[in-house]
């Protein structure tokens, strides 16, 4: 196991290199600029479209098996995860403040990223043999790339397929095992089996069930998280100015050991920032267009402007207050990293419930990542080997859920990160390709809208 882990870590060090951080972060400034900043321009447009999108309309909008209000959710429901919690935590803990403020930077220009991506998948779709909507990077990077770059995709569904049950599903289920053990007791088998049950009822319904579901789950999962952080935030208020001072402060200059942290150089403020920023929103992935491609649209563009709102709310929003409230209570220089940092943080503020409140709202987060992330891997399968694939793949997806409560989540969080970083690459390849038809979608769609 430790040769294993080593391994693993050495290719983790050489995917997540400068030359990884440089690609996302620099596919995701060319789109912007190339954009001119219409994400964060026309951002109320895509709240807009939103709202509007929580129901089909008759005729135009019918292609698609679910809403684009559903799509978004869906899409939601896998990147709002562990990510938001325990991934800022560990960012924080490993990078210092500073790791927040490049979570931020890869959340902008991740906008743009999230944007074309669901731009592409809408455009370049399919309808598979059971009459449904498949799309995402191996889809745009075969039928928009062509033949000779249908090795592209093939690896991105190798990786996806794979990279689902690192962050879609082991690093989920072991984090709630995790949490729900440390606060009320509850072995992790037996977190385990529930979830397994849990998430077997669920995935038997496919892509209209989970849709549902998301829709209806993530909105109140968001909102309930959000409130007790402004809560924590409102209690530590004249903390704040010295929390963001920190922040911009340690994005470019090395963090001081402290307490029980250790210290930080500039780099690993950015490498984690970065990292765990990737994790959280997925811009860059490849993941969330695999959802998006099934909404009821016919509009790439309108799909585009929902889609890239899960960047916005997943980092701008949830991870800032999730960050602010850790930096706040003083508690990350405890030398306590993860979903028990945020736990730790939420307590000092809110004695007896804090640590209750982040358990629940990370296993109800967690829950919903894995549904979401099944979907993913399904559509990975369906590409690489046909729809007789899911079925086994979905067997495979439900046994996963226990075994993963039950092993070390340093390991499981060391693969699901280099397999993030694997998808990544044929992705971020096909985004800077097939950019020139994102921007002329693009273009063409507000000429028609002056």
């Amino acid at each position: 196991m430790e040769a294993i882990t080593s391994f693993i870590g050495a290719i983790n060090s050489i995917v997540w290199g400068p030359m990884m951080l440089v690609l996302i972060l620099g596919v995701g400034l060319f789109l912007m600029l190339g954009l001119k900043l219409m994400p964060i321009l026309k951002l109320g447009t895509g709240f807009k479209l939103l709202f509007e999108g929580r129901s089909t309309k008759e005729g135009e909008e019918k292609e698609g098996e679910i809403s684009p209000f559903n799509a978004l959710m869906t899409a939601l429901s896998a990147t709002v995860g562990t990510g938001n919690i325990a991934g800022v935590a560990t960012a924080v803990f490993l990078g210092g403040p500073g790791a927040l403020f490049w979570m931020w930077c890869t959340a902008l220009v991740g906008m743009a990223t999230k944007y074309s991506e669901a731009v592409l998948a809408v455009k370049y779709r399919e309808v598979d043999e059971e009459g449904n909507h498949v799309g995402g990077p191996m889809y745009y990077i075969k039928n928009g790339l062509g033949s000779k770059w249908a090795w592209l995709g093939t690896m991105f569904a190798i990786f996806g397929a794979a990279a689902a049950f690192g962050i879609g599903n082991t690093v989920q289920s072991n984090s709630v095992a995790d949490v729900l053990q440390s606060n009320f007791g509850l072995n992790v088998w037996v977190t385990g089996v529930i979830l397994m049950v849990l998430v077997g009822a669920v995935l038997i319904g496919g892509i209209k069930r989970i849709g549902h579901v998301a829709g209806a789950l993530v909105p109140i999962m968001a909102i309930a998280y959000l409130v007790a952080g402004l809560i924590v935030l409102a209690i530590n208020a004249e903390a704040i100015p010295a929390a963001l001072d920190l922040v911009f402060t340690h994005a470019f200059t090395s963090t001081a050991a402290e307490g029980g942290f250790a210290g930080a150089a500039v780099w690993m403020a950015i490498r984690f920032g970065v990292a765990r920023g990737v994790f959280s929103n997925e811009a860059g992935l490849g993941s969330a267009p695999i959802a998006h491609a099934a909404a009821q649209t016919k509009n790439p563009v309108r799909q585009g402007l929902v889609a890239m709102l899960g960047t916005f709310i997943d980092t701008l929003i949830i991870c800032s207050i999730t960050g602010l409230v850790i930096i706040t209570s003083g508690e990350w220089t405890s030398g306590v990293s993860g979903a028990a940092l945020t736990s730790a943080a939420f307590a000092q503020a809110l004695p007896g419930v804090g640590n209750y409140l982040v358990a629940i709202s990370l296993a109800i987060f967690a829950f919903t990542t894995i549904i979401g992330w099944s979907f993913y891997g399904e559509r990975c399968v369906e590409f690489l080997f046909g729809v007789k694939a899911i079925a086994p793949y979905r067997v495979l997806w439900i046994i996963a859920v226990p075994v993963g409560a039950g092993v070390s989540l340093d390991f499981i969080w060391l693969v699901a990160d280099t397999l993030n970083a694997m998808m990544a690459i044929p992705n971020l390849i096909a985004l800077a390709l097939l950019s020139p038809i994102v921007f002329k979608l693009t273009k063409e769609f507000f000429a028609d809208k002056a």
